[in-house]
């Protein structure tokens, strides 16, 4: 754990790419076998759910801090971080264990979730007293289910590679799907072989880049394919084996709760793999995200629910074929061969092609992409016909042109602290729009101001104060914002009656009155306007 926490202290510590890297890279040759399996698997995001209720985990910390309840939860408030005011609060350690990664993970860490109550107190009361400093913070850490530091996958990825001496792209493959942490693991990890007996492994995903500057200066348009940027959650299709496997980019294995994408994805030929989107479909169009996550948050699925929210894989790539990677040709070649695979399913199946969208020229193109909301989408998606499919978000092969988002001039109404790097300052806010003389929560959102200006409200908040619910400030209604949303839906569960998609400030508008701002019926026309182009 000791030399966990000094890899967590140097990463945090440091700016640079080059430093961040070389401290992983030692790490990890000099770590044993299992330990290192342990702290990537960390450290690309592979957290424990949360072992311990965190009222539990609040009232043991407040015990052995010797402090009331009152008094930790106002420090907690403070810190902004559960794990760091625990670190913080609980007495020093009473001595320094030496025990390896791998033990505290296994022997203290995992089992807390088998514990009842007594024994998970006595545990970690244990446990704190022998962990010090950064140990025990990343301990906490864990516990709650809020490890994070600052590499991202990537890099773990570029690490691996330098201290194993396998290539980038063979190591992020290895690290998709399902796997056990384990010594065993990581010596396989770091073999030279290409070969993988995991047959249910999907491949890293290729991501766009946001396009913010013209489109025509991406060349001849007959270079590019384009499609409709899809609302959905992006999913792989794995068929080996007389098997279907359905990952989504999060790599959740989703396969059972969308029996009729996986019935048609039967019919596919043994060893091919196809990258797309997953959509709530009805009437030859796609539903609303929301629908979606009906389907996909449920892991038991109604006969009525199937009826009621119909699921579609829209495919746009084709990444394996006979159980040979395609990935490294043409993406026109790949699409050739993914419109055989899918003519030759059933048409009424849960599987269908992305449709190209036609245009002979970028201002065409612009135009259609303009009607992207009526379709459903976000904008559209532009790929380099003689692109090869590639790893994470590399590149400019492949870009995202979405839609100009929706705007609204919303009032400021509640207001609560953030977290971590804005623990003490108010910086989540809920925003308001007028109906009639009343003003009706409409959103929350947290991004979009600048450091000097999320100061600046900040003072405004405490100023401005009208009362206080636990956490929650609603403060004077006079301040007004720009806010950006993707799309706009029906809601039962909104007091507004209506749900915004992506919701973030745009601007400060500090030369509207709260008079000025906008009106539930101007969010309502919004949807009509949408649902009639459509």
């Amino acid at each position: 754990m000791k030399a966990f926490a000094a890899l967590y202290d140097a990463i945090d510590a440091s700016t640079s790419t080059q430093a961040k890297v070389a401290a992983l890279v030692a790490y990890l040759r000099e770590a044993t076998p299992d330990d290192a399996a342990w702290a990537v698997s960390f450290l690309i995001g592979r957290r424990p759910k949360r072992l311990v209720r965190a009222p539990d985990l609040r009232a043991w910390a407040a015990e052995a801090a010797g402090i009331p309840s009152w008094l930790f939860e106002e420090a907690y408030a403070q810190a902004g971080d559960l794990a760091e005011t625990i670190t913080l609060l609980v007495p020093p350690a009473t001595h320094d264990d030496a025990a390896s990664l791998t033990t505290w993970v296994e022997s203290c860490l995992l089992p807390l979730a088998g514990f009842d109550a007594v024994a998970q107190r006595n545990a970690l009361l244990d446990a704190w007293s022998r962990l010090p400093g950064t140990s025990r913070f990343v301990f906490n850490k864990l516990i709650t289910g809020g490890f994070r530091v600052g590499v991202s996958e990537g890099l773990v990825v570029r690490a691996l590679a330098e201290a194993t001496g396998v290539d980038r792209d063979v190591i992020a493959h290895r690290l998709m799907g399902q796997w056990e942490p384990s010594a065993a693991w990581f010596i396989a990890l770091g073999r030279a072989e290409t070969t993988d007996a995991d047959w249910s492994r999907p491949y890293p995903f290729f991501l766009a880049q946001p396009l913010d500057g013209d489109v025509a200066s991406l060349g001849a348009r007959e270079a590019w394919l384009a499609e409709w940027k899809w609302d959905g959650i992006r999913a792989q299709i794995v068929r080996r084996r007389d098997r279907v496997v359905l990952w989504s980019r999060g790599e959740e294995l989703l396969t059972g709760r969308l029996p009729e994408v996986e019935e048609t994805c039967a019919l596919l030929p043994d060893g091919t793999v196809l990258d797309g989107e997953l959509l709530a479909w009805q009437d030859d169009r796609p539903l609303p995200f929301t629908a979606l996550q009906r389907r996909i948050n449920r892991k038991r699925v109604t006969r009525s629910l199937l009826a009621d929210v119909p699921v579609r894989l829209v495919v746009y790539d084709c990444l394996e074929v006979s159980g040979v990677d395609v990935r490294g040709q043409p993406l026109a070649d790949r699409r050739q061969q993914l419109e055989l695979l899918v003519r030759a399913l059933p048409r009424a199946g849960a599987v269908q092609l992305s449709p190209a969208v036609e245009a002979a020229d970028w201002s065409v193109l612009r135009a259609a992409r303009e009607q992207a909301r009526a379709q459903e989408a976000e904008g559209l998606m532009l790929k380099r016909l003689a692109s090869a499919y590639g790893v994470g978000r590399r590149g400019t092969d492949w870009w995202k042109w979405k839609v100009t988002p929706l705007t609204v001039d919303a009032v400021l109404v509640y207001a609560q602290a953030g977290h971590g790097r804005r623990a003490g300052l108010y910086t989540d806010y809920t925003f308001a729009l007028r109906d009639g003389d009343a003003l009706v929560p409409f959103a929350k959102a947290y991004s979009g101001l600048t450091d000097a200006e999320i100061r600046e409200v900040d003072r405004f908040i405490r100023a401005n104060t009208r009362e206080k619910f636990g956490p929650v400030r609603t403060v004077e209604p006079r301040l007004v914002f720009e806010l950006a949303f993707e799309g706009i839906q029906e809601s039962s569960r909104h007091k507004s009656g209506l749900a915004v998609r992506f919701p973030r400030i745009a601007r400060w508008r500090r030369d509207k009155a709260v008079a000025d701002a906008d009106t539930l019926e101007t969010v309502r026309a919004m949807l009509r306007a949408a649902r009639s182009e459509a």
